[in-house]
């Protein structure tokens, strides 16, 4: 059985040829062109944190390969009680930063 919607999904594109986020007309926005043509609008807020986040990678490689080295080796340990507390920490700044 196939479903099919005819109402486009939030940030899918609309019947103007652009893709629009849940907020974006109410931010500033930043256009970019595709290959094919098509325009995708980015708000100025997603633009500085592509910016910010361009030079940087999303992890330290040389930290994974050290990790997957002592995994193949068998001297990789873990600290249930380390992972427990640092869990818990978490919890309690984001439970702190929403009053």
């Amino acid at each position: 059985m196939k479903i099919t919607s005819t109402l486009p999904a939030v940030g899918s594109a609309g019947g103007n040829g652009s893709v629009r986020g849940p907020n974006s007309a109410a931010a500033s926005e930043k256009a970019a062109g595709t290959a094919s043509g098509e325009r995708v609008d980015i708000s100025s807020l997603s633009a500085r944190l592509q910016e910010v986040g361009a030079g940087e990678a999303p992890v330290d490689a040389q930290k994974v390969a050290e990790i997957k080295q002592a995994i193949a080796a068998g001297r990789f340990q873990i600290n249930p009680e380390r992972i427990a507390d640092g869990l818990l920490n978490s919890v309690r700044e984001m439970l702190t930063a929403k009053r």
